[in-house]
């Protein structure tokens, strides 16, 4: 998707609604950018949305991956066009995808575990 925007959420929210397993319901974490909590959206009956309050990064694991992948792949780089941006940041997304463990132990919040 070339955009941000409630068209792109709309469509991210159906390929959700179809990967969740018929007797189950998703719960989606969201910050609330525009687009996510847009009134035009049309959420699917398995898919609740939860909005995090806002400015809370600290509560939203996926603000962890982001800035692994600005760390470890996408920092202190030149980059000549925008494919180039496009292309570096796609390598470093199928990069962090080919590693799942990863992505659980940087989305991991030790407050949530101490309960």
């Amino acid at each position: 998707m070339p955009f941000a925007d409630t068209e792109a959420m709309q469509a991210h929210l159906a390929e959700i609604s179809r990967a969740v397993a018929p007797d189950a319901h998703a719960v989606l974490m969201l910050d609330q950018a525009g687009w996510h909590m847009s009134a035009r959206l049309l959420v699917p009956d398995n898919i609740t949305l939860l909005p995090l309050p806002p400015r809370s990064p600290e509560l939203n694991p996926v603000e962890n991956v982001w800035q692994f992948m600005r760390d470890n792949w996408l920092s202190n780089r030149i980059f000549r066009y925008y494919d180039d941006i496009v292309d570096h940041c796609c390598d470093a997304w199928n990069k962090l995808v080919d590693q799942p463990w990863r992505i659980m132990t940087i989305g991991r919040r030790q407050w949530a575990h101490e309960f």
